[in-house]
């Protein structure tokens, strides 16, 4: 098992920039795909972007082509969620999550085991 911490969240106006990191440990995370899902009020969660276990593939949400990137750090067990050009409808809680195999990016929440608690983006028009 593995136990993700998510960070960096806050309150930005639209068209700013923001990184969330996840921090993870227990088992290393090169064993996994990493993905971020989001969720906003009254909504489903929603596959922001995920990352194959050595970086090879990645895969975003439609929603947020072209605006986030997503990466990893396995010696630092950390992903990242680079966020650019954001919009008032990229506000919800985002959260951290591991899935296994490593070498496919699961693009559905079920396919992930491990979550972590979640971190707020609130973006003000």
């Amino acid at each position: 098992q593995v136990q993700l911490v998510e960070s960096g969240g806050g309150l930005v106006q639209a068209g700013d920039s923001l990184r969330l990191s996840c921090v993870a440990s227990g088992r290393t995370i090169s064993d996994y795909c990493m993905g971020w899902f989001r969720q906003a009020p009254g909504k489903e969660r929603e596959f922001v972007g995920g990352i194959s276990g050595a970086a090879v593939v990645t895969r975003y949400g439609d929603s947020v082509k072209g605006r986030f990137t997503i990466s990893r750090d396995n010696a630092k067990m950390t992903i990242y969620l680079q966020m650019h050009s954001l919009k008032p409808e990229d506000t919800a809680v985002y959260y951290c999550a591991a899935a296994e195999p490593p070498w496919t990016v699961a693009t559905m929440a079920a396919g992930y085991a491990s979550w972590g608690q979640g971190t707020q983006v609130t973006v003000s028009s």
